[in-house]
């Protein structure tokens, strides 16, 4: 089978060797040159994929049996075309074309699923943003309807904020559509991704809760299995398999909640691996989430989704602006027991830029906690230079 990657960043470009240990073949497609995926598929494209028609051109010369997007800066209302053409996309059209904006995403699972939310206003101005937050509340969480890992993501905690926190989200929305989300601030005791595989001819399988936390709206350190009461397990489990159904389609999906002394609150979904999901890397189940998500994506039935050790992941990040990155400190992650570690192969990095990811793992007896600590400490052993 011959799939089309859109963006070819880190989730990509393991979701790419993934495919190509069984023989698959794989494009990978973003808009700078050398991205992490294109430097182990078999072919690259360079395109603007906000741009419909050179979307077009890609896929007419490829001529992929699948397309698999992997960020949210794309028209994806072409991919209705695509699906009429007979390409499969994943997980299919109207899951990519809503969960790639956060507006689609949030009035489903709210309005129309009933699910349990923050509330939430929107607004396409800097006035529009102050009458939201004034109808939300402060404190709130402002994001653009459309970013990935944190990007234009910010806190309002007085009303000072509010001018800084729209020029932020302005600036780190990756689509074309300039309106941002304003979220109640949530109470919440702690986060979990629950990634989600849903086969096209066998049962929803879910992988065991991933904890995490974060700083400037992206993940720093994640691990599996994170700690979550059975009812909340259960109800989590529920939503995620009601939002997944409403939206079609086979695939995995990181589904994200907030866990309160009030119950379980979705927050947020994506129709592919998630970064948190990295930890499955650290080799704690029996298929990594990128194996997961091929797997369901080729109707490769999936027995069972084990969990087989407890493991960790922390981000390794950049200090600082460079055109030519190098990394020092290899060798010392690299005798650390029970440790390894990814470096992604960015060809360029900025400040907080996410470069790489250390990985521990240990018996399922280990307490999390010292599991976390030592994947901080690994990544920490590694440092990006000029």
């Amino acid at each position: 089978m011959k799939i089309l990657l859109l963006g070819s960043g880190e989730l990509g470009k393991e979701f790419t060797i993934a495919a190509q240990r069984i023989g698959q073949i794989v494009i990978a497609v973003d808009n700078y040159e050398n991205a992490p995926a294109m430097q182990v598929a078999h072919a690259f494209e360079v395109i603007n994929m906000l741009d419909g028609s050179e979307l077009d051109r890609i896929v007419y010369k490829h001529q992929p049996d699948f397309i698999v997007p992997e960020i949210e800066a794309i028209r994806t209302e072409r991919f209705y075309d695509y699906e009429k053409q007979g390409i499969k996309v994943v997980p299919s059209a109207k899951a990519a074309n809503f969960t790639m904006n956060r507006k689609a995403i949030r009035d489903l699972a709210s309005k129309d699923l009933g699910l349990k939310t923050a509330k939430y206003s929107y607004a396409t101005t800097s006035e529009e943003l102050k009458k939201a937050v004034l109808e939300v509340g402060i404190p709130c969480v402002v994001k653009p309807l459309m970013s990935s890992s944190g990007k234009g993501q910010s806190t309002i905690k007085t009303e000072s904020d509010i001018e800084k926190a729209w020029n932020y989200a302005v600036e780190g929305s990756r689509g074309d559509v300039i309106e941002v989300i304003v979220e109640a601030f949530v109470k919440f005791n702690s986060e979990i991704t629950l990634l989600t595989v849903v086969q096209n001819n066998n049962p929803t399988l879910f992988c065991a809760p991933i904890g995490h936390r974060q700083e400037r709206g992206d993940y720093q350190e994640s691990w599996q299995p994170a700690k979550i009461s059975e009812n909340d397990l259960i109800e989590a489990q529920n939503m995620a398999k009601k939002v997944t159904e409403a939206l079609g389609g086979a695939g995995l999906f990181g589904v994200e909640f907030f866990l309160t002394d009030e119950g379980v609150y979705f927050s947020e979904l994506s129709p592919r691996p998630h970064d948190t999901g990295m930890v499955t890397l650290a080799g704690t189940q029996n298929f990594n989430e990128f194996e997961l998500h091929l797997r369901a994506i080729l109707s490769l039935p999936i027995f069972e989704i084990k969990l087989e050790k407890a493991g960790a992941s922390a981000v390794i990040l950049a200090s600082e602006n460079s055109l030519n990155p190098t990394y020092e400190g290899i060798e010392k992650i690299a005798s650390m027991p029970k440790t390894d570690f990814r470096i992604f192969g960015k060809p360029t990095s900025r400040p907080f830029r996410r470069m790489g990811v250390s990985l521990v793992s240990d018996d399922l007896k280990t307490p999390i906690v010292e599991i976390v600590e030592m994947a901080k400490k690994a990544s920490k052993l590694i440092k990006v230079k000029s």
